[in-house]
């Protein structure tokens, strides 16, 4: 034989296994192949040393395999390291690939293996980013805790156009409720001491009700129960909240239950958290009209029962500008139209709702208070072709809470809401009765004060207040309440100017008793007392 120089060590290969969510049983048939064929085998965890990864992967271990344990130098305590949380990470990731890194090239396959999939919040990725361009590397899919989830509940996550959306639980409670309150169904992962901002979300949302709460899924140790009901002392972070499918649910809820062998009706499956909206009045019923008040601005103003009856209408019906504050659902139909043509809007979301079809009907702020729940309810009681649909009228936050709240509170005591707007009653009631409210010492909420087309009736409203009240009460300009350009300034009522003043803006005119007083913190507040002199 001659003599030869052998060539380079072929390096080993990295692969990135999923072994599911804690069912031994649910490891793939590759991922168990994989396992047991590695020469080493890497897992992730905690400074205790247990490892969900490693004891779903156990059955399938070998004797004489390599394992490296990865422990996180930090997991939800603080650390001392001079670069905070994000440098200890970070190095012990790089540290970690380098350890790896070296059975690689001498030759050894690797598998680090994950619990649920890899590449689905798992920790792998951060090794395959470091070595996958450095050496061979696979990655090999796991069934997600979501799936398990979703299993143990026995219900469909998603069904036909229906929006999945995946959250971490550690985003901010504002966005988390903005993200739920606009999808159809929802998982939210990395629970642990996230978990009562991640319930007082769904609780904002209006989604409370519907949510479950899954906690170690296929695993002997795992429950499910509504998310409602969980105890928020101990709560791992292996835990989960799951919206599931709207329509599977209300299926779920109108479905008797089957009959058991000795003719009972158990059954295994936990009883479904909502209902078809027609038996319970909630939410739209079918073939009827829901009229809704969006609040002043922003989802966190809104009652959990209108995002409901928004989430299940088939249809929305409004002014343009309300509707689309409303988030865009898959398979739901938009009605818009100008802001002078209530009558007409109400008749078509009343002639949709005969046709059989759930509709909402949007207003902003209340949909009683000068809004659209009067002119619904109009067309339905004058046209005898719509005396069977059925019309529900959910409250909303008025402009003149907002407002109020923003300053202090000057609606403390007795108080009158009226309308500047001339549009549908002549100025001569408005002045009327702006003259009666003035002299019986009410606070005055005013809306509609102005308009591109309507500049002169609030020095007129100034002139006749001025007649009752004395040139320094106060008045509560508030603009864009709620919205990004919110602006709330206080003036006397001598020194009102109305070019300060547009649709936009909502006036409150204190009453001989309402106080303004600058705070220690610098703050001005607006109060009326709850007491009167006398």
């Amino acid at each position: 034989m001659d003599g030869g120089v052998a060539g380079p060590r072929r390096p080993g290969t990295l692969r990135g296994v999923g072994v599911g969510p804690g069912d031994p049983e649910l490891v793939t048939v590759k991922a168990a192949r994989l396992i047991g064929a590695a020469d080493v085998v890497a897992y992730y965890s905690a400074r205790h040393g247990r490892s969900i990864a490693r004891s779903t992967a156990e059955p399938y271990l070998r004797d004489g395999q390599l394992t490296e344990p990865l422990v996180y130098p930090v997991t939800t305590e603080t650390t001392d390291h001079p670069g905070g949380y994000e440098a200890a990470i970070t190095e012990f990731y790089d540290a970690s690939a380098e350890r790896l890194a070296a059975h690689l090239s001498a030759g050894r396959d690797v598998v680090v293996i994950c619990a649920g999939d890899p590449m689905f919040y798992g920790s792998y990725m951060y090794l395959h980013e470091r070595l996958a361009h450095r050496f061979p590397a696979e990655v090999v899919p796991g069934v997600t805790s979501i799936s398990a989830a979703t299993a143990v509940l026995g219900r469909p996550l998603v069904e036909r156009d229906e929006v999945l959306t995946v959250l971490p639980g550690t985003l901010s409670a504002d966005e988390l409720t903005r993200r739920l309150a606009d999808t159809d169904a929802a998982a939210v992962l990395k629970l642990g001491r996230t978990f009562p901002q991640v319930r007082a979300a769904f609780a904002d949302a209006g989604r409370l009700a519907d949510a479950w709460y899954v906690e170690r899924a296929t695993t002997e140790t795992g429950r499910e129960l509504p998310l409602a009901e969980v105890d928020p002392d101990g709560v791992p972070y292996f835990s989960l909240a799951v919206l599931t499918s709207p329509t599977g649910a209300a299926v779920a809820a109108s479905v008797d239950p089957a009959p058991g062998v000795d003719g009972s009706t158990a059954s295994t499956v936990p009883a479904a958290s909502t209902v078809p909206a027609a038996s319970t009045g909630v939410g739209v019923p079918a073939g009827g009209v829901t009229v809704v008040g969006l609040g002043p601005a922003g989802s966190r103003w809104l009652t959990p029962e209108t995002s409901q009856a928004l989430r299940e209408a088939e249809h929305l019906v409004g002014y343009g500008p309300y509707v689309d504050r409303v988030p865009h659902r898959p398979g739901q139909h938009r009605h818009t139209s100008g802001n002078q043509v209530e009558i007409d809007r109400a008749r078509h979301a009343l002639e949709l709702a005969l046709a059989g079809a759930r509709v909402a009907v949007v207003s902003s702020g209340d949909p009683g208070v000068f809004a659209m729940a009067t002119a619904v309810l109009e067309v339905a009681t004058t046209d005898d072709r719509f005396g069977t649909v059925p019309v529900r009228v959910l409250p909303g936050l008025t402009a003149a809470q907002a407002a109020a709240s923003r300053i202090g509170a000057p609606l403390g005591h007795d108080f009158a809401v009226l309308s500047l707007s001339d549009r549908l009653k002549p100025w001569a009631v408005i002045e009327q009765r702006l003259a009666g409210a003035a002299a019986a010492d009410l606070v005055l909420a005013l809306y509609n004060p102005a308009s591109a087309s309507r500049r002169w009736q609030v020095d007129a409203a100034r002139k006749v207040l001025l007649r009752h009240r004395s040139a320094d009460t106060p008045v509560v300009v508030a603009r864009d309440v709620g919205r990004p350009g919110e602006r709330i300034t206080v003036v006397p009522l001598a020194e009102l100017d109305p070019s300060d003043v547009d649709m936009r803006c909502l006036l409150i005119v204190g009453s001989s008793t309402t106080r303004t007083d600058r705070r220690a913190d610098g703050s001005t507040v607006v109060w009326t007392p709850r007491t009167y002199p006398g």
